[in-house]
């Protein structure tokens, strides 16, 4: 429910927005979408955000595209565990809607685009 209320948001402001239900989706969906279909692809069964984001980053065909870690957990090492495993920032929920926006524009903007 949260992911359907976030994704219209998106889309209301005018992003473009593919939904993943668990890192092993998110990985193939990203794929497809860098490179087309891939029906010999490795299976990912199992891959939760942290290692999706890993393996995102180290395929030189998905590794610009940008990574917010948004999750619950809110405990002391989690920023810093999720820009380890290649994020490249961090967001708590609740989300917070303005700020999560400001992170997107900031990861989006031409600027970062040009130096990536």
């Amino acid at each position: 429910m949260n992911r359907d209320m976030l994704r219209r948001r998106l889309e209301k402001k005018g992003y473009e927005v593919m939904e993943a239900g668990d890192g092993a989706e998110g990985i193939q969906k990203a794929q497809r979408r860098t490179r087309g279909p891939d029906s010999d692809g490795p299976s990912y069964a199992g891959v939760d955000g942290w290692e999706a984001a890993r393996r995102l980053k180290s395929d030189d065909r998905t590794e610009r595209i940008p990574i917010i870690a948004v999750t619950a957990q809110a405990i002391p090492g989690d920023r810093e565990k999720a820009l380890e495993c290649g994020c490249d920032d961090y967001d708590t929920k609740p989300i917070e809607f303005p700020r999560l926006l400001a992170k997107m524009n900031r990861l989006l903007s031409p600027e970062q685009a040009d130096g990536a």
